[in-house]
């Protein structure tokens, strides 16, 4: 397995599937339930991590926030750099792994969205909660979202599974890994009859596990929610969203 598949994935057809498929609608709702979970005040400096194209970021600007968003792949920095200029809002973008955080206690709050969560091999995802812990001033609050929770994934996870947004034709395959608690997958995306293969590595930690990594970074979790409506998570939701707040 690549442990650093990440680093040349996010490029090309697979960040314009995923920036087509997510409505805006849908964007604004997160940022509310951002905006309510975190408890953000006028002017709150906020940190976006991994940020993607910058969809959360953007829309948390426009609301008044102070937003930084870290992300490692140029094309989707330069894509949020270039938004921003159109929207004509301050964002501040820096192009980095998602653990290479080199604040300290600068942040009123953090996020992780987009299932972004578990990229890393185990280490590396401790290292990054603890990253984004140092980052945080103390009682800062931190959202992370995840569809990889055992719970979660492993009662329903597919071997295979089709889909279309807009002119792209996108099979996920998945594999998962017992021994590592890992699920590999490939990626095929065909558009305008050529395909492009990918693979890519998430790993999947129990809720209780998740726990434990998050007190570990000094991120105690404080609540956990399977909507953005604020549902409680049980046993088969499909989306987990936790609440933590650093010590």
């Amino acid at each position: 397995m690549n442990l650093r598949w990440y680093e040349d994935f996010f490029q090309g057809v697979a960040v314009e599937m995923w920036r087509k498929a997510v409505p805006e609608e849908q964007t604004r709702l997160e940022a509310d339930y951002l905006q309510r979970a975190l408890k953000l005040r006028p002017g709150a400096r906020v940190l976006d991590v991994p940020c993607g194209s910058g969809r959360h970021s953007l829309e948390l600007a426009s609301r008044g926030f102070k937003m930084t968003g870290v992300d490692i792949s140029s094309e989707q920095i330069e894509e949020a750099v270039r938004q921003a200029g159109a929207r004509k809002l301050g964002v501040d973008w820096k192009r980095s792994e998602m653990r290479d955080l080199a604040w300290e206690a600068e942040f009123d709050a953090a996020f992780c969205m987009g299932n972004s969560f578990g990229y890393l091999d185990p280490a590396g995802n401790g290292e990054f909660l603890k990253a984004v812990s140092r980052s945080l001033k103390p009682g800062g609050r931190f959202v992370m979202d995840y569809g990889m929770a055992a719970e979660s994934i492993l009662p329903s996870l597919r071997d295979r599974e089709w889909m279309k947004i807009e002119d792209i034709l996108f099979l996920e395959e998945n594999r998962y890994h017992p021994l590592e608690s890992c699920v590999e997958t490939t990626y095929t995306f065909v558009r305008g009859g050529k395909a492009d293969v990918r693979t890519g590595l998430q790993w999947v930690y129990t809720v209780r596990e998740l726990r434990a990594l998050l007190d570990r970074a000094g991120l105690p979790a404080e609540e956990l929610h399977t909507s953005l409506e604020g549902e409680p998570f049980r046993l088969g939701s499909r989306y987990l969203l936790v609440t933590a707040a650093r010590r």
